[in-house]
């Protein structure tokens, strides 16, 4: 009697599996489109948008000629006004272009720092990296040393300080050898508080070094972009893709440590390593993004939080979309100080728009329910 085979259910697995795939691929997707387009009309009001005698000559128009103009270098896109041309291309572009770099890649640290200390109230801030790459940013500005090393002094210490912050935290935190989440994240706030208890004797030398020494050192503690200029940019830019890159890798494993460090253990997650893996290009993205603009607080808090109720909480679309939504924020708060404010320091805008987020989302976490 000829025996009956049966058909392998691979291919019908897979292709049950695809289709279940695709409708959940097209919801996360409309959610990028819209954030992408607010993040592109942001940016071009930024461009545009200025003091009222400014606003009159750098029209939209103006705007559109200038980026022609130096993207594909055809003079005839040549804006008439000169002083317009370089407002637009060497002043508001790049501070622009450095207010999506910082606010995605603080986005980014706070999106895999939540998961990896598993704390929706964990970010770059709340840990005492920024604290201590702000720390190393302001020392090189007090040294008068922004020149050395080709002028990445600020970014070389702020890495160096940040990375001395996480490994103080790290040490901190560790009971009979291993690290707690919870503690390293009470570790984090004492080391923060230290680095920012030396606040006043940093401002106070600063007056006494001379008036422009001690601004720069205020824009570096409350976070300003009006500094931020192409090299900047560049540098961002150049960091902030190795980091990313880093992190997009370690979205799988971010993903099982979200369920709790026992059971990443026991699905084969090396948590320790991981850990090291997260922290290092996690302060190296945030000493990045304190040397261009000083400390910006609530960025990396808010960013991740609103992504996650847009996309969801796997990180493949997570980490992209808070990277996104970060830089939203920070476009736009640099727009509102730039504009209205009379150029206040980004970071007190970005509070104002963080902290009542912080205090609701710290209201739920001590009544038990799940943020």
């Amino acid at each position: 009697m000829p025996t009956v085979q049966v058909p392998p259910q691979q291919p019908v697995d897979r292709a049950l599996a695809l289709a279940q795939t695709v409708p959940v691929m097209r919801r996360a997707l409309i959610p990028f489109v819209i954030v992408t387009v607010i993040l592109l009309t942001a940016t071009l009001l930024d461009l545009w948008l200025g003091e009222p005698s400014v606003e009159k000559v750098v029209t939209p128009v103006v705007v559109y000629q200038a980026l022609v103009h130096h993207i594909t270098g055809n003079p005839a896109w040549k804006p008439l006004v000169p002083w317009a041309d370089n407002i637009v291309w060497q002043i508001r572009l790049p501070r622009a272009f450095g207010a999506v770099l910082v606010g995605g890649l603080l986005a980014l640290v706070g999106a895999a720092f939540q998961s990896l200390l598993m704390n929706p109230l964990a970010d770059p801030y709340t840990v005492g990296v920024a604290s201590g790459a702000g720390m190393g940013s302001v020392a090189v500005i007090l040294l008068g040393g922004s020149a050395w090393l080709g002028g990445y002094a600020q970014t070389f210490a702020a890495f160096i300080c940040g990375l001395g912050a996480v490994w103080l935290v790290y040490r901190l935190s560790q009971v009979r050898g291993r690290t707690s989440p919870h503690t390293f994240l009470l570790a984090g706030t004492v080391v923060g508080a230290f680095f920012w208890s030396l606040i006043p004797l940093m401002v106070m030398l600063g007056s006494q070094a001379g008036e422009n020494r001690q601004a720069r050192i205020l824009a570096a503690l409350f976070g300003s972009l009006e500094a931020v200029g192409w090299r900047h940019a560049l540098l961002l830019a150049t960091v902030g893709i190795a980091g990313a890159l880093v992190l997009w890798r370690l979205a799988s494993e971010l993903d099982l440590m979200a369920f709790g460090e026992e059971t990443a253990l026991h699905l084969g997650v090396d948590t320790q390593r991981f850990r090291l893996k997260v922290l290092s290009a996690g302060t190296l993205l945030t000493a990045a993004a304190v040397a261009a603009a000083g400390v910006i607080a609530f960025v990396g808090f808010v960013a991740p939080h609103v992504a996650r109720r847009l996309v969801g909480p796997a990180h493949r679309r997570l980490l992209p979309c808070s990277a996104l939504i970060g830089a939203t924020m920070l476009v736009v708060s640099d727009t509102v100080a730039r504009v209205w404010l009379h150029d206040v320091p980004v970071g007190v805008v970005t509070s104002l728009f963080g902290i009542p987020l912080y205090a609701a989302l710290l209201r739920k976490s001590s009544n038990g329910r799940s943020v």
